[in-house]
């Protein structure tokens, strides 16, 4: 259990330190936050046709309200809670990349939910949209990643202990001989030269 948390700390701390790099900001995380805005504007064309996205906003063109999508808001820090939390725990590669990949799609798509609900949030209440995107989002999308990681290590330890069951055997083991056993109540038969001796005749 230390070892599990001593990884999960310094390995949160090397990826929190990476996505604070220069290089990365512009080439990573600002892409990402602006496909994030027009995805969230994509889906909200379906029923809405006046949300429109603009760099790292989504905003309402025919009243000119818009979420800015910040740092905190883009979920990437949740993503990386969860990749530290996966990582640091013991379990074999494939299932690490296959939790990785499974964990980050769930925690992104309620982030997509998170920036649209804000979106039509805002434009109802301010003091609701101040709630919503500083306290009840927030920990709904640390709940999310909490519930994605147990569930993959309920799944991932689960599947260890059946590949750790060992193979049933090909065949059977050999019944041991049966002993010869005579017609019933006669005992076994006995093969031996007869040794009695010749009786005289009278």
């Amino acid at each position: 259990m230390l070892r599990f948390f001593l990884l999960f700390l310094g390995i949160q701390l090397s990826l929190f330190l990476v996505n604070m790099l220069n290089w990365v900001q512009l080439h990573v995380v600002l892409p990402w936050t602006a496909l994030l805005a027009r995805i969230s504007a994509g889906l909200v064309t379906w029923f809405d046709a006046s949300a429109a996205a603009q760099g790292k906003v989504l905003w309402n063109t025919t009243t000119g309200f818009g979420v800015s999508i910040e740092p905190g808001c883009n979920g990437i820090e949740a993503c990386i809670v969860l990749c530290a939390a996966i990582l640091a725990f013991p379990a074999r590669w494939r299932s690490k990349l296959v939790g990785l990949l499974v964990g980050c799609v769930a925690v992104q798509a309620l982030n997509v939910v998170r920036v649209i609900s804000l979106f039509y949030i805002g434009q109802w209440n301010t003091a609701a949209f101040n709630f919503a995107h500083e306290f009840l989002w927030q920990g709904l999308i640390m709940l999310d990643v909490l519930i994605v990681w147990l569930l993959w290590v309920r799944r991932t330890t689960r599947d260890d202990d059946r590949g750790d069951d060992p193979p049933p055997p090909k065949d059977p083991p050999a019944a041991p001989p049966r002993r010869p056993v005579g017609a019933r109540g006669q005992g076994v038969v006995s093969s031996s030269p007869d040794l009695s001796l010749p009786q005289a005749r009278a």
